[in-house]
C-alpha cells in the first residue's frame, strides 16, 4: 500500500489558517478586555465625581448650620445685652423717696394782735411717702419740726412739732399718713414780724423733716436710703385755712 504525500504548500497553508485564527482571537480577547476597564473607570469616576459632590452639598449645609448658630448667639447676646441694661437702668437704680405735705387742715385756731401778739393752732396734716423703687422703703418713726421766720426752709424759731410713726411704702407706690400737730408762738421773742403778720391775716411758716429707712430690693438687696422734706406754707388767719403748700 502506498502513501500519498501530502503536498507541502497544503501543510503550510493550514499552519496559516491555524494562526490567523488564534491572532483575531486574542484581538478581540484584548479588545473585550480594554473595553470591561474603560467602563470600570468611567463608572469610578462618576461615584467619584458624586461623592465629591455629596461632600461639597454636606460642607455647604454646615457651614450654612453654622452661620444660624452664629446669628442666634449674637441675637441673644444683643438681647441679654438690652435686658441687663434695662434692669440696670430701671430695677437696679436706686433713688430716694419724696416726703411731702399734701394738705393741711385747721382743727382749732386762735390768735391776738394785741402786745405781745401769738396764736396756738391745732393742725391736722396729711404727708405721703412716694417710692418710686422696685422694692419696699422700711422707715423709722420721725418728727417733722415747724418754723416761723428765718430765712430760708426749715430754719427760724420753732414753733411745734408733728410726730410720724414708722411704716413701710411698698415698691412704685405712695403711702399716705395721718399727722395731728398743735403750733403755738411761744418761743418767738417779741421784736420779730409776728405783730405786722397777724395783723395782716397771713402768717408764713415753713417745715422740716427726715425720713430714715431702708430699701429692700428683690429680698436679696438692703440699702439705707432717705427722704427729707421742706415745705412752705400760709395759714390764713380770716378763713382758717392752710394755703400755698409748696414742698422741695
Amino acid at each position: 500500500m502506498e502513501l500519498i504525500p501530502i503536498p507541502q504548500a497544503s501543510s503550510i497553508s493550514l499552519s496559516n489558517s491555524i494562526e490567523q485564527h488564534q491572532q483575531a482571537k486574542g484581538s478581540k480577547t484584548v479588545a473585550f478586555s480594554f473595553e470591561k476597564t474603560t467602563m470600570a473607570e468611567q463608572s469610578y469616576q462618576q461615584r467619584k465625581t458624586e461623592m465629591e459632590s455629596a461632600a461639597e452639598v454636606s460642607n455647604e449645609l454646615k457651614r450654612k448650620k453654622r452661620k444660624k448658630l452664629l446669628v442666634y448667639a449674637l441675637v441673644f447676646a444683643v438681647f441679654q445685652t438690652i435686658v441687663i441694661l434695662v434692669f440696670s437702668l430701671t430695677v437696679m437704680r436706686i433713688k430716694n423717696p419724696k416726703f411731702r405735705v399734701l394738705s393741711i387742715t385747721v382743727e382749732d385756731l386762735r390768735a391776738a394782735t394785741t402786745n405781745p401778739p401769738s396764736f396756738n393752732i391745732k393742725l391736722n396734716a396729711q404727708v405721703a411717702v412716694k417710692n418710686t423703687n422696685f422694692g419696699h422703703f422700711k422707715f423709722q418713726n420721725t418728727t417733722i419740726s415747724f418754723y416761723y421766720g428765718g430765712a430760708g426752709v426749715g430754719v427760724g424759731v420753732g414753733v411745734g412739732d408733728a410726730f410720724v410713726d414708722k411704716g413701710r411704702s411698698k415698691a412704685r407706690s405712695t403711702k399716705k399718713m395721718n399727722v395731728a400737730m398743735e403750733l403755738n408762738s411761744n418761743n418767738i421773742p417779741n421784736n420779730s414780724s409776728l405783730q405786722s403778720e397777724t395783723e395782716s391775716g397771713f402768717l408764713a411758716l415753713t417745715c422740716h423733716s427726715k425720713l430714715n429707712g431702708k430699701l429692700l430690693l428683690m429680698k436679696l438687696i438692703k440699702r439705707k436710703i432717705s427722704a427729707e422734706m421742706r415745705c412752705a406754707m400760709v395759714v390764713n388767719l380770716g378763713t382758717r385755712t392752710v394755703q400755698d403748700i409748696k414742698c422741695q
